[in-house]
């Protein structure tokens, strides 16, 4: 029997991009990934193919049993598939890794451990709390405040004598227990104190304090879980960063397709914001398009190829690497394009496009190629099924001979009931993103300020009686998010 293999995967506390190297390596080339509550979901796009297990594993809330998810792993193994157990933090740091490795050991199956980034340090340091610092804290004591056991008198007394920093980990539940434990074996009341909630995501709050006022304060600011306590003198400093993240606690709804979602989600979560993701559209890329093969088996008839988004431009690659169609046959091709996005991705593979327009519409782009363009040369369209109408009928109305090649569809796959946006701004980047995000059943609250790409959206949200949003100066990515970001400074300028 061909026995597959696991991997216990740390994948770091909060966003998704504090996973190791590689640790994102095995949930690529991974076919299982059994996952718990607390791991960024963002991360499972990198395991995009693979099946996807969420074995829970919140305080508080329903989890599958360890024994049950041991023997998930066993199971999965023995079919011969690759499996990553994908745990917040590290596997090892009261991550019940050493019982997965136990029950592997026990049927010989192969492993391996991927450390990640311990909450127990990670989070205090985004927080600004270093756990230890020269000549004031010596030590770190790592505790957690999930068990009756750890909170007893007799260990409460011992951690009281520790002169080093001391974190308890899922314990905001006990903290009078902890902090009246500390004080009555005596430590000082007033050793500094530090509660963060949500660490290292955007959500992410402190609360700072000392022994005797720590417990009024977390109830007066409503701290909730998951959260870290840090008790010493290092809690006392505040070294938290000082670049700016201009919509920090800002939430931010992103609509579209998986692959433009993650892409903006991502940028908007690098300056603070915190997202919420409504990826309800797919690329379903024709296969089995006979014209598209026989169109780039014959490339050279072209003397411009015009790409409208990045998705066509990716597929477009893909086809020449997979009909085997040597780029040299380009030598004499020119390239437009709307946007930056779909720019950028060419460039990745050494092409530059030769016409962008300064505004990145359709229309825009078929005035600039009926301006360029001879009429004794060919030109090929690649792009979605439901393309803009305003580019072909601009070439035909200047006599330019093309061919329009449909590549892909743009498809609603929402399995959701919908329900009502609360966001700080939500964004839109295509009509067709409109259409299904209110076919779904979703809508926007009165107080979420709408960011669309540009006037064709604006245009789809008007048969919603939609008539008050934003639309961007620049039909891209970047258009957006300054959008946003110009909106919050004015905001914060009143």
């Amino acid at each position: 029997m061909n026995i597959g293999k696991v991997y216990l995967v740390g994948a770091g506390c909060g966003d998704y991009d504090l996973i190791t190297l590689r640790g994102q390596n095995c949930l690529k080339k991974c076919d299982v990934v059994v996952y718990d509550s607390l791991t960024d979901k963002l991360l499972l796009e990198y395991a995009d193919n693979a099946e996807k297990i969420c074995v829970g594993k919140r305080a508080g809330k329903h989890s599958e049993k360890q024994e049950n998810i041991n023997e998930i792993l066993i199971e999965k193994a023995k079919e011969g598939k690759t499996v990553v157990r994908l745990k917040g933090g590290d596997p090892f740091v009261f991550g019940r890794g050493g019982e997965e490795v136990q029950a592997l050991q026990s049927y010989n199956i192969p492993y391996e451990v991927i450390p990640g980034i311990s909450s127990a340090i990670a989070v205090p340091e985004i927080a600004g709390i270093p756990v230890t610092h020269r000549n004031l804290s010596r030590s770190v004591h790592i505790i957690t405040g999930h068990t009756a056991q750890d909170t007893l008198p007799k260990n409460i007394r011992e951690y009281a004598r520790l002169d080093g920093t001391l974190v308890f980990l899922m314990g905001l539940r006990k903290l009078p227990e902890i902090v009246s434990g500390l004080i009555a074996n005596g430590k000082n009341e007033n050793t500094p104190v530090a509660i963060v909630s949500n660490g290292a995501y955007a959500k992410e709050s402190t609360v700072r304090g000392n022994l005797k006022n720590i417990c009024e304060l977390a109830e007066k600011s409503k701290v909730e879980p998951p959260a870290i306590i840090v008790v010493g003198e290092a809690a006392g400093f505040d070294f938290s960063a000082t670049i700016e993240k201009p919509l920090k606690n800002k939430t931010v709804a992103v609509t579209g397709t998986h692959k433009l979602s993650a892409k903006l989600g991502r940028e908007l979560m690098s300056l603070g914001a915190r997202i919420n993701r409504i990826d309800y559209l797919s690329v379903k890329e024709y296969r089995q398009n006979e014209q598209l093969d026989k169109t780039l088996s014959n490339i050279n008839n072209y003397n411009y190829i015009v790409l409208t988004s990045m998705n066509g431009a990716e597929i477009f690659i893909k086809k020449l690497r997979a009909l085997k169609v040597d780029v040299r046959k380009l030598c004499n091709v020119k390239f437009a394009v709307i946007g930056s996005g779909t720019a950028g991705i060419l460039e990745k593979y050494g092409i530059f496009a030769d016409i962008i327009p300064k505004v990145y519409t359709s229309a825009d782009l078929g005035n600039l190629l009926a301006d360029t363009v001879n009429k004794n040369e060919r030109v090929l369209i690649l792009r979605a099924e439901n393309g803009s109408k305003e580019l072909t009928e601009i070439l035909s109305r200047n006599n330019i001979i093309y061919d329009d090649v449909k590549t892909y569809d743009i498809q609603s796959e929402s399995k959701s009931e919908g329900g009502i946006i609360t966001s700080d701004y939500i964004t839109f980047a295509s009509s067709s993103g409109v259409n299904a995000f209110f076919e779904s059943g979703y809508a926007v609250s009165e107080n979420t300020k709408i960011v669309c790409i540009g006037e064709i959206t604006a245009k789809a949200l008007h048969k919603y009686n939609i008539a008050d949003y934003k639309i961007a100066k620049t039909k891209d990515v970047v258009g957006i998010i300054n959008t946003i970001i110009s909106d919050v400074k004015k905001e914060s300028d009143f």
